[in-house]
């Protein structure tokens, strides 16, 4: 115990590196774990669409969505986003709702604003379109 105490002593930059890195990391679990929306693989993803007829509501720009997405899913404007324009989308209240984004980081937040709006079965793909395509999953053009 003495030798660990004398290092931290000896490298206090080092010591407090790690520190501050063990907190960000166990920062990022409570949040996620805390966090109303959840995560979705591209096999559970794939479940819902094919067990719960969820809908695929893809959020990237238009030249991305022209160029490959999921099979059956439904562009989400921008400025719907933007200006939070949800009405269009009460169609699939009660629907589970799946968010696609490219890399799954965009998509977080619009579900959160979806979960306060009612859309209480919304989730997003983790690591977005880029994830599907490499698991080799059907896109359509």
């Amino acid at each position: 115990m003495q030798q660990f105490m004398e290092f931290i002593s000896n490298h206090l930059l080092l010591s407090a590196a790690w520190i501050v890195i063990f907190l960000l990391i166990a920062y990022s679990y409570v949040t996620a774990a805390m966090s109303p929306v959840k995560a979705l693989s591209t096999h559970e993803a794939t479940l819902l669409m094919n067990n719960e007829d969820a809908v695929i509501l893809d959020m990237r720009e238009v030249k991305a969505y022209n160029t490959g997405h999921i099979l059956g899913a439904k562009h989400l404007k921008p400025e719907v986003i933007k200006n939070k324009q949800f009405g269009s989308l009460e169609k699939f209240k009660d629907k589970p709702i799946i968010l696609v984004c490219a890399l799954g980081n965009l998509s977080k937040s619009t579900a959160n604003e979806l979960i306060q709006q009612g859309f209480e079965k919304t989730s997003i793909l983790q690591g977005g379109m880029s994830t599907w395509e490499a698991a080799g999953l059907p896109v359509s053009k």
